[in-house]
């Protein structure tokens, strides 16, 4: 996967100080972070990014396809990079943590589109992870 930062220099958009830390803040595999998270992050490198510069940096880059919009168990939208791959997400739903996962997308039959134009799918499997599966089994075992 290219990082965000060279997908934005190869379309050649105006990389300001804060839009690159913003980017950097979003470099990963499985990073999927709400607004206030990525701006936590830009402001411990850039002190002067501001939470306006980055909704709207955001908002930019999920308008020119750089970033997908995903919602979250928590009911923040979340941010992921990851747009050269089609991919679905696995979600925690205890610790909230998310990865992307690669798996055929689910078919919708013909008889089922009721006229729609089918543009794409986006599909969040729930369940919880190791950690918390673990949590849950010693928190049951406390109880007896």
């Amino acid at each position: 996967m290219q990082p965000l930062v060279e997908r934005l220099r190869d379309r050649r958009w105006r990389l300001t100080a804060q839009r690159r830390v913003i980017a950097e803040v979003l470099a990963g595999e499985h990073v999927h972070l709400a607004a206030d998270e990525v701006f936590d992050r830009a402001r411990a490198i850039l002190p002067e990014v501001s939470l306006a510069t980055v909704y709207n940096t955001l908002h930019e880059l999920v308008d020119m396809g750089e970033l997908l919009e995903v919602a979250h168990v928590d009911g923040r939208k979340r941010y992921d990079p990851n747009v050269e791959h089609p991919h679905h997400h696995l979600l925690c739903v205890d610790c909230g943590r998310m990865l992307d996962v690669h798996v055929d997308d689910p078919r919708l039959p013909d008889g089922e589109q009721h006229g729609f134009e089918l543009l794409g799918v986006d599909v969040t499997f729930r369940a919880r992870c190791p950690d918390c599966v673990g949590r849950v089994a010693v928190a049951a075992l406390d109880r007896v």
